[in-house]
Parts: structure tokens; C-alpha cells; sequence
């Protein structure tokens, strides 16, 4: 630990550089890496998350490169200066300080973490059920109903359960603007949750390398509101009831 006023100046700046570049960072990381908006309660808990880590990240990166820098521009050797460094032992204060801090860091992230996880995956009263069904490379959905669709239709603030299955390989169910994604696992029932709070048009797609055509694998979501849902689910079941009535015909 500083011992003089020269060390004391020199921790004092230093403090103000790190200071100051993780501040630079954390604005650089957030504007290079923008985060799609929000459509879901769980957004808002992800993306606080994400925000934390990305603090973290930028004062642990400042902390080790501006002492690196620092001292070497600073304490570098002079043109002309032959004289050895002065020698000196390890600071026990200062080791009990960098094993204890990450050390409580590790640990409140893993409780803030574990927290988040059980938020977003809780289950809810009166959900709505779909299932969602993957195969290479498409993605065919199921209501409760037998209503079957290529694309994923659901009502505006809802909490929607989605229980899946892989017909093949491993797929992941990801919609960006929910901030949640799952596994389809081959053989294994998963499944997700998230409760949506925005009308639009979004995308489900495969986050999981899935074989030549992966990056094709997306299909439209239709976030809608409650009414227009149910116009919807109307038409789709009277045309099933209609295809399913001309099928009985034809078999006669």
C-alpha cells in the first residue's frame, strides 16, 4: 500500500484514470452492442443483467490495463538510469483485498443471477399454452385446441408457456425482443416462458447450429391483442373444422 505522498499521488490518479476509462467503456460496450427493444416483463430483468455484467466488465478491464499502462509509462526506466528498483516484500493488506473483493463479487452476481434465472423461468396462473414443435428447418406450433400453424400467433400480456419438441437435432427457440431462449432437446420435453408487452411482428429463431440450412430456420411471431387473437383462432379453427369435414367426405 502507499507509504509517501509520491505513491499516495500515484494511487490517486491512477484511481481517477480507471475512473474514468470504465465509464468510456460502459458507454462504448452499450452503444457497440445495442440490444434489441424490449417486448416482454423479462426485457427489463435481462437487460439489467446484462447492464451489471457490462459495468463489471469495463471496471475489471480498466482496473488491470490502466494500472499496466500506468505504470509503464510512468515508471519506466530513464535514458542514462543504471540503478537497480527498490526491493520490497508483498502486502499482505493488499492480497487479502484482491482474493475477498472478486470473491464477493463472484458471489453476489451468482445470487443476483440465480434470482433473475427464477423470475423469468416461474410459472404463472392461467398461462397460454401453445406448443412448439422444431425440425430441420422449420417450426410448426400446436394450441391447445388442435389449431396447428407455421407461424406463432399469441395476445398481447399474457404470460405465454411454450412447451417444445425436436422431431431430429437440437434446435433453440430464441425471439430476440423476449430476451429468452431454450433448447429443444431430441427425446426430452423443455420449455419457456415469457409474458409479452408489446404489439408487433417479431421472429423465432434457431440459436443452436442445427445442420446445412440453420440459418434459415425463422419463422414470423404475432404479438396481438386479445381481440384480434380471438378472430384470428376463430378463423383457424373453422377452417380446420372445414378441412377436417371435406377429409370425412372424401373417405366415404
Amino acid at each position: 500500500m502507499p507509504k509517501s505522498a509520491s505513491d499516495k499521488r500515484h494511487f490517486i490518479i491512477a484511481a481517477a484514470l480507471i475512473a474514468v476509462s470504465t465509464v468510456a467503456l460502459y458507454f462504448l460496450l452499450e452503444r457497440g452492442m445495442p440490444l434489441p427493444p424490449g417486448a416482454s416483463t423479462e426485457a427489463g430483468i435481462i437487460d439489467n443483467l446484462i447492464h451489471w455484467h457490462l459495468a463489471v466488465i469495463a471496471f475489471l478491464f480498466s482496473l488491470v490495463v490502466v494500472f499496466m499502462l500506468y505504470a509503464l509509462v510512468v515508471f519506466r526506466k530513464r535514458e542514462g538510469d543504471d540503478s537497480e528498483g527498490e526491493h520490497f516484500e508483498g502486502n499482505t493488506v493488499l492480497e487479502i483485498v484482491w482474493t475477498v473483493v472478486p470473491l464477493i463479487f463472484v458471489v453476489v452476481f451468482a445470487f443476483y443471477g440465480i434470482n433473475t434465472l427464477a423470475e423469468v423461468t416461474k410459472a404463472g396462473p392461467n398461462e397460454f399454452e401453445v406448443e412448439a414443435i422444431g425440425q430441420q428447418w422449420s417450426w410448426t406450433f400446436q394450441y391447445p385446441n388442435g389449431v396447428v400453424a407455421a407461424e406463432l400467433y399469441i395476445p398481447i400480456n399474457q404470460r405465454i408457456h411454450v412447451s417444445m419438441q425436436s422431431k431430429d437435432v437440437l434446435h433453440s427457440f430464441w425471439i430476440p425482443e423476449m430476451r429468452v431462449k431454450q433448447d429443444l432437446v431430441p427425446g426430452q420435453n423443455t420449455e419457456i416462458r415469457f409474458t409479452t408487452t408489446k404489439v408487433g411482428d417479431y421472429k423465432v429463431r434457431c440459436a443452436e447450429l442445427c445442420g446445412r440450412s440453420h440459418y434459415s430456420m425463422e419463422t414470423p411471431v404475432h404479438v396481438l391483442e386479445q381481440a384480434d387473437y380471438d378472430q384470428w383462432m376463430s378463423e383457424q379453427a373453422a377452417a380446420q373444422n372445414v378441412a377436417v369435414a371435406q377429409s370425412a367426405g372424401a373417405t366415404e
